[in-house]
């Protein structure tokens, strides 16, 4: 069988990860597992250093600052010694022959998805198995996983992607990794996700590849980070709404996904917003639906306060993103907006923009509700993402 490099990023989750570890050591191949050690303070490197592993490699972050998934999967995945990369999570354990029944979907081109089986902390899915096996390491049953999963698996196989994924590290490195816009974390995976899509890669997933989730141990529910089974830490609350806003920055509308998790991807259009009677509420609201924003600010108070409260939570240049009111305007579409008459109807406009210009299918002025909306010129840009970011 080939060989797989497991690369699990691990920050203060040593009891998960041991159970990962020794989960990946069941199975009957051998495979390498990359450790990334995220400045944990748990006893994790001490744990490595005394594993007697010729297959465990494993990078250390001596810290104090975390440098989150985004930068630790792509440092794992370049490290890796195989032609075959498999992205787990510390609080995933597999089932028995979870490798053999992702190897057998996976080519070239294609991306193979483990089917999670989780305790009910997060709603249910038609993509995921719930069934709880234990919320605290303490309470699984490494035994009782083996004997109850090998009744759940069935020879469905769906499209959909999440982690865990294993795909040919030579597929991945295609599209220069993931991106530094979501770093540390958060909304990464569905970004990387969108661009695996577009460079045409097919998704797999076997409901026979199961893996038990712990589920969001690594920040949002880690217990290190102030968060708890269930209980969102602040840790997570920042940087999910920082990178929420950056997602809709780069792709011009939020996370979409169909049903079993395969992504959809709308039109990335070149979109100026023209905002008459503009407060700091509505700019906060608006400015990561457009490209460029033209707003009524005299003094450039309104501008200043909001580059001070918004510079630290993405890597775009904001002054290039809000202009006054008078600049020229070069965008490609343009929408008129009146902040004295915005209101939901507006908003609901503003969060299916791109769909509202794919469906009008030519240039043209019109008015929905209190929006005027001017298209010049219909070019699509999204498969410029693929690679790159345009901040």
């Amino acid at each position: 069988m080939s060989k797989i490099t497991f690369v699990i990023p691990s920050r203060n989750n040593l009891e998960f990860l041991q159970l990962a570890y020794q989960s990946i050591r069941n199975l009957n191949t051998k495979h390498e597992i990359l450790v990334l050690n995220d400045a944990s303070t748990d006893g994790t490197q001490e744990w490595i250093n005394n594993q007697e592993d010729e297959d465990l490699i494993v990078h250390h972050n001596p810290g104090p600052d975390r440098i989150g998934i985004v930068g630790m999967f792509d440092k794992g995945i370049e490290m890796a010694r195989t032609d075959i990369i498999m992205a787990f999570h510390s609080d995933m354990v597999a089932c028995k022959d979870f490798d053999v029944n992702i190897l057998k979907h996976l080519e070239k081109g294609k991306i193979v998805t483990g089917t999670r089986v989780e305790p009910p902390l997060h709603p249910d899915g038609p993509e995921k198995i719930l069934m709880n096996f234990g919320i605290e390491v303490e309470e699984f049953n490494m035994e009782k996983w083996y004997k109850e999963s090998e009744l759940l698996k069935n020879e469905r196989v769906t499209e959909g992607i999440f982690a865990p994924w294993c795909m040919y590290k030579e597929d991945f490195l295609s599209i220069g990794g993931h991106d530094e816009l979501f770093a540390p974390q958060s909304k990464e995976d569905s970004d990387l996700f969108n661009r695996f899509h577009l460079k045409g890669y097919k998704f797999i997933q076997p409901w026979d590849a199961l893996v038990y989730h712990f589920t969001s141990r690594g920040s949002r529910f880690n217990k290190h980070a102030g968060g708890a089974a269930g209980k969102n830490s602040e840790e997570w609350l920042h940087t999910t709404t920082k990178n929420g806003r950056n997602f809709i920055r780069k792709w011009g509308h939020f996370i979409k996904h169909d049903h079993l998790m395969k992504p959809i991807v709308s039109p990335k259009y070149d979109i100026g917003f023209i905002v008459k009677n503009c407060n700091a509420s509505l700019l906060h609201a608006l400015e990561p639906w457009c490209d460029t924003i033209y707003i009524e600010d005299k003094g450039q108070s309104l501008t200043f306060d909001y580059f001070e409260k918004e510079k630290n939570n993405t890597l775009y240049d904001l002054s290039k993103r809000i202009k006054p009111y008078d600049n020229e305007k070069q965008n490609e579409i343009l929408v008129e907006i009146d902040g004295k008459t915005f209101n939901e109807e507006d908003w609901k406009i503003i969060m299916q923009l791109s769909e509202i210009i794919k469906d009008s299918g030519s240039i043209g002025r019109f008015q929905l509700n209190n929006i005027i909306i001017e298209i010049i010129q219909m070019n699509e840009y999204q498969n410029t993402l693929i690679n790159n970011i345009s901040f």
